[in-house]
């Protein structure tokens, strides 16, 4: 094994970096099986965590010679969180790594510019396996292929509910498909009904999600949303409602001014993050947005002035988000 070595070769070392931890386990299980089949890892396999461990005791393990085996497996979880003086340890080790076996390292973050990450890099571009969280918009698909390998399908809406219930944590979603899988009769797709029987809430809807809601003037939407941010203040949430409307009163002077191009550069945020402003801000008229804000003063004054704020707000997004009939 040498850091010129080809795809199929094991390398000394590969490191599984990402926030994605089903992945990282996944790796952690791939790679094993992978070595099972060179010899028996019974005596040969042993894994730490970098809370509970120093990286001389690492670098002992590597250099152990395999037992009834030509390989031995050792694996380093959350080496992001190593100290400087056991990462250097491992640092030095991997200048000249024992050649029957192999090291994998996992960590949710472990920086590009950190020498541990260069000296896994070295050994070539297989080393170091991206396990980054999916992005949101692909989320509700790796969902439907996750439930095919629990042997089950699940509807577009069943995923997205799911989502919706569980999170993004794909470890979690992950267990709550293999309880749906134990659950579900029959050979049709688990559809929403089933998933919403199975599976009980456990995240709160993030304030940005509500800020959409209330930029779509979707008032059903957002009175859900509301009773599931126990834990996100009224007043805090409607300072984010003014910063959203405030946005959205520049798109639509961007708009009319045939600008509406330059809404990234102009509000400092990335193109996808704003995509879907020019369409909120022409659902409402410059008016009712300035009457917002407007609004929106007075409703804190009336939160901060003794009144019930959960109330108070709930009668600025109303009298907001409902479109007034002339």
């Amino acid at each position: 094994m040498t850091k010129s070595a080809s795809k199929d070769t094991l390398l000394c070392a590969y490191a599984a970096i990402g926030d994605d931890a089903l992945k990282r386990d996944t790796v952690v299980k791939r790679l094993r099986a992978r070595i099972q089949k060179l010899g028996d890892l019974t005596f040969n396999y042993e894994e730490f965590d970098a809370d509970q461990v120093d990286g001389a005791s690492v670098v002992a393990a590597c250099n152990t010679v395999p037992f009834a085996s030509p390989m031995r497996m050792v694996v380093l979880k959350n080496a992001g969180k190593l100290r400087k003086a056991d990462a250097e340890s491992l640092v030095a080790y991997l200048q000249n790594p024992s050649t029957s076996t192999v090291l994998l390292i996992e960590a949710e973050k472990l920086a590009k510019s950190s020498r541990l990450f260069k000296a896994i890099a070295a050994f070539g571009p297989q080393a170091v396996i991206d396990c980054s969280a999916p992005a949101k918009r692909d989320l509700p698909r790796l969902v439907r292929s996750m439930a095919v390998g629990h042997g089950i399908t699940l509807t577009e809406g069943a995923a997205r509910l799911l989502i919706e219930l569980a999170g993004a944590d794909t470890v979690r979603l992950d267990g709550e498909l293999n309880k749906i899988a134990l659950a579900h009769n029959g050979a049709d797709a688990v559809n929403e009904h089933e998933v919403s029987s199975l599976v009980a809430r456990t995240t709160e809807v993030k304030p940005w999600e509500f800020l959409d809601a209330l930029s779509a003037r979707n008032t059903k939407r957002c009175l859900l949303d509301l009773t599931r941010m126990p834990s996100t203040s009224h007043v805090y949430l409607l300072t984010q409602c003014v910063g959203r409307i405030r946005e959205l009163i520049c798109a639509k002077s961007l708009q009319r001014r045939g600008e509406i191009a330059s809404l990234p550069s102009v509000l400092g945020k990335e193109s996808w993050k704003v995509k879907h402003y020019a369409d909120w801000a022409s659902r409402f008229s410059e008016d009712e947005l300035r009457r917002g804000i407007v609004s929106a003063r007075d409703a804190e004054r009336a939160m901060k002035s003794g009144a019930k704020t959960e109330d108070a707000f709930k009668d600025w997004l109303i009298s907001f988000v409902v479109r007034t009939r002339p």
